[in-house]
């Protein structure tokens, strides 16, 4: 047994009954109550980037409502004072009114950490244009009479099953439809407590079809066991923690159900080292080993339309960009050139600069980074004041601080727009698949992978194929409470800072800045607009109990419809000359150390080039042509 699955059987063997959890649960005091919706107000009257949009596109009003709040806590004494269940619900369904999976309230101990679940998890299909839910998988070990994957599911608690999600998905954020239906149908069977309220049920009646066609019914109690734990702490100052978006709630699940339903791709600590695993390209059909089963899944696909790579990207939230980019890249070089899917579906998101790093990799194109604002409030000034010169090595916020000054002036709402992402990290590799590229996404894409599939549309890498009308519409730089006060603390602490240290291991989140697109779309807004796909997917019962075979068949007839090109690039060890090996491509220039050096016309496949000086360049880059437009590149960093 690996240290990995044996951490799965122990939190799974110490699961208790949820009515039994709840009983540990009830330990703020009233005066505890009072300081949690005091820096609730702080953090969405003075931090909050998209207050102004949120109340004027969901017509809400967090911040009354929260005075409000405080307003009734001010009157009530300890021996009044309401059940604590009701105040983490009604503190929570205020942070959700504003639709937005970034700013949440995260709920103390004993929910921090924990999950609820059911023993199983409900998909949906369609056939035709009627929605269908079936369960896809069922968690090891459980057995029931004629249950198992592929059962038709028609009821919850008695409900129809379609109106059933529609009802949870009134109960959660999502800024647009399809993110709030996708988010209601994964909390069905599987609720992170940090960042949703308990069930209010302590069990479940699934009424389902078997494969018998006997209509029975199944009742489960909610179990409550500990997650599996995040590879980045948000709440400390680093360069992950500060770059990071994400949605904390897909984030939570997703490592649920690595612990639930696939144990062999949990992995306890972040690891980018693929030394030792095989650099021998995958064989049709056939999955490539990664240092990253947590984040990556790669393999040889075979359809009616060829045999093309497909990477399922699981999630940016690692420390290491740098790392994640290279093992992305190993990944690619070993899949078939000739096409590549790349799968974000179910991806919260996580470290910005992980996200925009990767899409040089697919493009000749230069990346441009996406620019970021924050709302200028005399608050957030001071926070951009107290890191202007970077002193602590971790947030540069210098760029930010001459428009959030002037703000104060003009009255301007937000400050100007840079990007978090490096725009030198973002292009220092550059292309490095040349074949076409189809991008699938879902509406539980958010955030980083929001900006990821934003930047791949924008740079007109590739088809955008989602199985969604929408990804989930998050488009934001996140910071927790804890790390928005330790910024007022380093270098030196800040007088009268406004931050107060939450009670009982009880924390919040908040959208900090804000992400604009760039190019043809250059400043819309990505929160609640999201990304709509190029072209729409109806996921189909084959796809969710054969591993999306015909999701995958709708990308391969994409890919064989784009030019397949190729660009190799050998310097010869003379270091005066190339060689070009090259497909559909009639020109190449040959830059070195960023200044032109030679051009060519491509008459053949192979080529070599006299290029003086190769041998001593740092960075060689060949760009490729077609017809007169940049359709290749190839940098070599030296």
């Amino acid at each position: 047994m690996t240290e990995a699955s044996g951490a799965m059987d122990k939190r799974l063997a110490e699961s208790i009954e949820l009515r039994d959890f709840l009983r540990r649960a009830g330990t703020l005091t009233l005066a505890d109550r009072r300081v949690l919706v005091g820096q609730a107000l702080v953090l969405i009257e003075q931090n909050y980037v998209h207050l102004p949009l949120k109340v004027a596109m969901h017509a809400v009003n967090p911040v009354q409502r929260l005075r409000l709040l405080a307003l009734r806590l001010g009157r009530q004494s300890d021996d009044t004072m309401d059940p604590e269940w009701r105040f983490h619900a009604e503190l929570s369904q205020i942070f959700l009114s504003l639709r937005d999976l970034h700013t949440n309230y995260l709920l103390p101990e004993p929910f921090s950490g924990r999950i609820a679940y059911l023993p199983y998890q409900i998909e949906e299909y369609y056939e035709g244009e009627e929605r269908h839910y079936v369960v896809a998988r069922v968690v090891a070990g459980h057995n029931a009479q004629g249950f198992g994957p592929g059962v038709e599911v028609t009821h919850w608690n008695g409900v129809p099953i379609d109106r059933a999600v529609d009802i949870n998905a009134f109960r959660f954020a999502g800024s647009n439809p399809a993110a709030a239906h996708a988010r209601g149908l994964e909390s069905l069977t599987i609720r992170p407590l940090r960042i949703h309220v308990p069930p209010d049920e302590d069990w479940v009646v699934l009424g389902y079809v078997g494969a018998d066609g006997i209509s029975r019914e199944l009742r489960e109690r909610w179990r409550v066991a500990e997650n599996l734990p995040p590879f980045v702490d948000a709440d400390e100052l680093t360069t992950a923690a500060v770059a990071q978006g994400l949605d904390l709630g897909t984030d939570e699940i997703g490592r649920a159900v690595k612990l639930l339903y696939v144990p062999e791709a949990i992995t306890l600590t972040e690891a980018t080292d693929a030394a030792g695993l095989t650099s021998e390209p995958a064989e049709p059909g056939a999955a490539v080993p990664t240092s990253m089963p947590s984040v990556f899944r790669a393999r040889s696909v075979a359809t009616g339309s060829g045999t093309f790579g497909h990477i399922r990207v699981f999630t940016f939230n690692v420390q290491d960009p740098d790392g994640f980019v290279r093992e992305f890249v190993r990944l690619i070089g070993l899949l078939p050139q000739n096409g590549l899917i790349v799968d974000v579906r179910g991806n919260g998101g996580g470290h910005i600069h992980a996200s925009e790093f990767t899409l040089q990799t697919l493009t000749p194109r230069p990346i441009t980074p996406e620019p970021a604002q924050f709302i200028t409030t005399p608050l957030n000034v001071r926070i951009c004041a107290q890191h202007e010169q970077n002193p602590t090595g971790q947030i540069d916020l210098g760029p930010w601080c001459p428009s959030m000054n002037q703000a104060l002036e003009t009255g301007a709402v937000y400050s100007g727009g840079f990007s978090i992402t490096p725009a030198d990290g973002a292009n220092v590799l550059g292309q490095q698949y040349h074949g076409p590229v189809v991008l699938v996404t879902d509406a539980r894409c958010y955030s980083a992978t929001d900006i990821f599939a934003a930047g791949f549309q924008d740079h007109q890498i590739g088809p955008v194929l989602g199985v969604d009308d929408n990804t989930g519409a998050g488009g934001a730089n996140v910071w927790t409470h804890a790390l928005l006060k330790l910024l007022l603390e380093l270098p030196e602490p800040a007088p009268e800072t406004p931050y107060r240290e939450l009670p009982g291991g009880a924390n919040m989140r908040v959208a900090i800045r804000r992400s604009l697109r760039v190019h043809d779309r250059a400043g819309t807004p990505v929160e609640d607009l999201g990304v709509a796909p190029d072209e729409r997917h109806r996921m189909t019962r084959r796809d969710v109990l054969q591993d999306n075979a015909d999701l995958l068949e709708h990308a391969g007839r994409l890919l064989a419809a784009l030019p397949a090109r190729r660009l190799e690039v050998e310097v010869a060890a003379s270091g005066g000359e190339l060689t070009l090996r090259t497909h559909l491509l009639d020109r190449a220039d040959v830059y070195l150390d960023g200044r032109p050096r030679a051009s060519v016309d491509l008459t053949q496949e192979t080529v070599t080039v006299p290029v003086p000086g190769a041998g001593a360049a740092h960075t060689i880059r060949v760009e490729g042509f077609q017809d007169g437009a940049l359709a290749a590149a190839r940098t070599i960093v030296r």
